[in-house]
């Protein structure tokens, strides 16, 4: 819950009353990605809290990466700016264009999915345990 509230005070402060430009700049992309990594580790440490004592499969090995590599991508794209790599380089004002946006609902879309890949499931190569039918003739 801290994350999302911090991802929404930075993505939308103006819910809170705490907008104060017109731009979002620096410190509201700041303050959503923090919530945003608050958001991951959660997720992160309750799907794996699911696994319990069995090792986690390939599938799950996989899915931590995504969720890292999602957030990565999102930290890349929304700090574009001040990166140097984005469409207004400083020293001039960051702005959180089109593209950037574009960016940051991709990586969220591979940390859903990376997610999504940490969901234990049942082994298909392991068979089920059939409950013992009961004896009819004793």
């Amino acid at each position: 819950m801290v994350g999302f509230m911090l991802f929404i005070i930075g993505a939308k402060p103006d819910i809170f009353s705490l907008d104060r430009s017109p731009v979002i700049g620096f410190i509201q992309i700041a303050v959503f990605e923090v919530g945003l990594a608050i958001i991951c580790l959660g997720g992160f440490i309750g799907l794996m809290a699911l696994w319990r004592r069995d090792k986690p499969s390939i599938v799950a090995d996989f899915g931590i990466r995504f969720v890292a590599t999602g957030y990565l991508i999102c930290v890349f794209a929304g700090m574009a700016d001040i990166f140097g790599f984005g469409s207004h380089l400083l020293p001039g004002i960051p702005y959180f264009g089109p593209l950037q946006s574009m960016g940051v609902l991709i990586g969220e879309l591979v940390v859903a999915i990376g997610l999504i890949m940490l969901i234990p499931t049942p082994s298909l190569s392991t068979p089920r345990k059939t409950p013992a039918i009961p004896d009819q003739n004793a």
